[in-house]
């Protein structure tokens, strides 16, 4: 939801957004609208060709991070994704999960109405929250969902330091 600002139509200025979220009573009339007014809530049309596309930038993959008594488990949602797109990686007890979303051949588009879908390349680093054996990783891709499942180190009771 974009709200408008008092003297023109962009959206909040930086010291308005800080002033809402603070809750700091500013003397704006930020969203407040006459009975006469009307939002206009319609876009200008764009043809596929004058949207920019940043290739420079890769998606960020989407993750759930969870432990059971024995293990760390990530799962990630890759569906359409092939197998062989994917590099799953870890390093220094980060994991890093690359690949690239294919939209497939669409031959004979002429315009995108809607066009929500991310594709391209995506990546995601994840500093694991416990320390875990490197050697014992299982990756599995089925029906769409990356589950890796780490074993985890097993910590040792509180040991005592001594100080000399």
């Amino acid at each position: 939801m974009a709200r408008r600002s008092r003297n023109d139509n962009d959206l909040l200025m930086e010291d308005e957004l800080t002033a809402a979220f603070l809750g700091e009573e500013a003397d704006l009339d930020v969203g407040v609208m006459d009975d006469d007014q009307q939002v206009d809530d319609s876009m200008p049309e764009q043809s596929a060709d004058e949207w920019e596309e940043d290739d420079a930038v890769p998606g960020q993959l989407a993750v759930d991070v969870y432990e059971t008594k024995e293990k760390l488990v990530v799962k990630a949602r890759t569906a359409g994704v092939d197998r062989n797109e994917l590099d799953v990686s870890i390093a220094d007890n980060t994991l890093s999960i690359r690949g690239t979303l294919s939209a497939g051949e669409e031959s004979g588009v002429e315009n995108y109405f809607v066009q929500e879908c991310y594709w391209g390349e995506f990546s995601r680093s994840i500093a694991l929250p416990v320390p875990v054996k490197e050697d014992e990783i299982e990756a599995v891709l089925k029906d769409g969902v990356l589950t890796i499942s780490f074993t985890k180190v097993k910590q040792d009771t509180v040991k005592k330091i001594q100080i000399n």
